[in-house]
């Protein structure tokens, strides 16, 4: 434990320079704003800000903590319009709108966003503490992996994303599937192939990490607001002033703790998200509660579980990217992705060959939700008023960001057609409900996973018995069929079940 709290101590002599300091600040508010506005979201406020942090030239340790911030920043921001405005700021804060609206209709906006606020930095310190304490031990557990554990490992995570992610898996399969197809663009590695290129030489060295993200999320994120004109319309009630009752604390004290463990255990699961946490946590206290509560009227509890389980379901999805390269969420994939284009492999070995990125991100993110605790109490009326902007202003500053940003990276005008394109195709995607987190998942995990198992039929001379040779990968693969395999079990007998009571309906 001495050894891990040195290593920390060392992550905050990086986290505390001033020029990481006013990056985790700026982080942090922008990834607030980014929250705030409906619709855009964590993955979107990174997206724009990766390629201008790209071609300033930030140091890997720099650019992480910056992005980063925007991230846990953007899970803060969330809250503001679905308490306010009852329209989410991403999909972590869906279920925040249940009690948090209600509130804010009864004159109460004030006190919900500061209880939301407090909610929100206990669970994301809880799940840091975890991340401290978890982490070092399951990168020692990672040390031990080889190319065919890596690749069983690559396979369970697209199982869980298949599995988990939302109530369409054949739309996430098919996702994912896009995105490994991505993956495959370009001059095989092994064989010095060209696939896929069409005879363009722009995509020789395959497709670029950032167009691709910022074609499919932010392009297509513009397109959504040019066609529904929402954001800037809602009305605002009167939030009054932010506060927080002792009474409400200790009335939420067993909650926030709870839904904390609840959102950590689900975020370090890969292809879950805050979603899926911040809805567990809401049901679990709703369950808890019994009969003798207002949930969906206003109930403080049904504010705290999800603002809790969100932010510490945003930590816990670091641990799997940080400790075993496999991201946890949509957004990790993206830090991941971002982490692969400054030549920073995570995994087991970051944090004994890089040591200052891995621990001064940790440090960082201590240093980060104090700053939006002090930060978002008194600062809560901007963040408000960035919700009457106009989609007419928006929108051309979003697009010159991300225009501004692929440009300066290369210089090609073939990014920007490409992004375009794929910004259109994403927002086809969108249109036929499905979900573009899977699309950068497979894209990130593919090169990832074609490696590892190029590495491990080389070992084996081409016997593929090795990806099943020991209790580790059985282990994985049994795992694999189970995260596939049960929903599919649960989901029928959810629906005998119900016919069943249709039936006995009928008869009565």
């Amino acid at each position: 434990m001495m050894d891990v709290l040195s290593t920390l101590a060392g992550g905050f002599a990086v986290a505390l320079t001033p020029m990481n300091l006013a990056l985790v600040l700026a982080g942090c508010f922008f990834g607030t704003l980014m929250g705030a506005l409906p619709g855009i979201g964590p993955i979107n406020g990174i997206a724009i800000l990766l390629p201008l942090a790209y071609s300033m030239g930030l140091e890997p340790a720099s650019a992480i903590i910056l992005l980063a911030g925007v991230y846990y920043g953007a899970e803060y921001g969330g809250r503001i319009s679905s308490i306010l405005l009852n329209v989410p700021g991403d999909a972590g804060a869906i279920m925040t709108t249940l009690d948090g609206h209600p509130m804010a209709k009864r004159g109460e906006g004030g006190r919900a966003l500061a209880l939301s606020a407090v909610s929100s930095f206990a669970g994301s310190m809880g799940a840091l503490i975890l991340l401290v304490i978890f982490t070092p031990l399951l990168t020692r557990l990672a040390v031990t992996f080889g190319p065919a554990e890596f690749v069983a490992l690559m396979v369970f995570a697209l199982c869980c994303l298949a599995s988990m992610v939302g109530s369409r898996p054949v739309k996430t399969v098919i996702g994912a599937l896009i995105g490994l197809a991505m993956a495959t663009v370009g001059v095989d590695s092994g064989t010095g192939v060209l696939r896929f290129t069409f005879g363009l030489t722009s995509l020789f060295d395959g497709i670029d990490f950032l167009v691709v993200v910022i074609g499919m999320f932010a392009i297509s994120e513009i397109l959504l607001l040019v066609e529904h004109h929402y954001g800037g319309n809602g009305k605002v009630d009167k939030v009054g002033k932010s506060f927080v009752k002792a009474a409400d604390l200790v009335k939420v004290r067993w909650t926030v703790l709870r839904s904390t463990l609840v959102g950590f255990v689900i975020g370090v699961l890969p292809g879950t998200g805050a979603s899926v946490a911040s809805a567990v946590a809401y049901g679990t206290e709703k369950r808890m509660a019994g009969e003798n509560n207002e949930f969906g009227q206003g109930d403080v509890r049904g504010l705290a579980a999800p603002e809790a389980a969100n932010n510490s379901a945003a930590v816990g999805s670091m641990v799997p990217m940080l400790t075993l390269g496999i991201p946890g969420s949509g957004t990790t994939a993206i830090l991941l992705g971002a982490l692969l284009l400054f030549d920073v492999t995570p995994g087991p070995l970051l944090f004994s060959q890089k040591p200052d990125i891995a621990w001064g991100l940790i440090a960082s993110m201590f240093v980060g939700n104090i700053a939006l605790l002090v930060m978002n109490l008194p600062l809560v009326g901007i963040f408000v008023r960035m919700l009457s902007v106009r989609q007419a202003y928006l929108v051309p500053v979003i697009v010159m960001l991300t225009f501004v940003g692929i440009y300066s990276i290369h210089g090609a005008s073939f990014d920007l057609f490409f992004m375009i394109v794929l910004g259109i195709f994403g927002f086809i995607l969108r249109k036929l409900d499905f979900s573009l987190a899977p699309v950068i998942l497979g894209l990130v995990l593919g090169e990832v996973l074609e490696d590892n198992l190029r590495r491990a039929l080389s070992i084996s001379a081409g016997d593929w018995s090795i990806l099943f040779n020991n209790g580790v990968t059985l282990s994985l693969w049994g795992f694999s069929i189970l995260v596939l395999v049960v929903p599919l079990l649960m989901n029928r007998r959810r629906r005998r079940r119900a016919a069943l009571q249709k039936q006995e309906a009928a008869q009565a």
